[in-house]
């Protein structure tokens, strides 16, 4: 399933940034966005604004967006890394 969001025109003329970057930032501000409420979680957000893990993570800091890891998130790393 994908989704597509339509944003009017009006407001599409609006938005001051260059036309190359509307999609790109916009896709970044939303994935930050939804992350920073737990709606979208932290990987998912990073893949939403087609960013690395690291540069998301950059991303989120320069907006100081908390990032949200719990124990159970610990929990899932260290199986993960422990191969099981």
């Amino acid at each position: 399933m994908a989704i597509r969001l339509v944003i009017p025109e009006a407001v599409a003329g609006s938005i001051r940034l260059p036309l190359p970057e509307v999609e790109k930032r916009l896709l970044a501000e939303l994935s930050a966005a939804l992350n920073a409420q737990e709606i979208l979680s932290f990987g998912k957000a990073a893949e939403l604004a087609n960013l690395s893990r690291y540069a998301f993570a950059d991303f989120i800091g320069e907006r100081n967006i908390p990032r949200h890891y719990s124990e159970e998130n610990l929990a899932q790393d260290l199986h993960y890394a422990g191969g099981q």
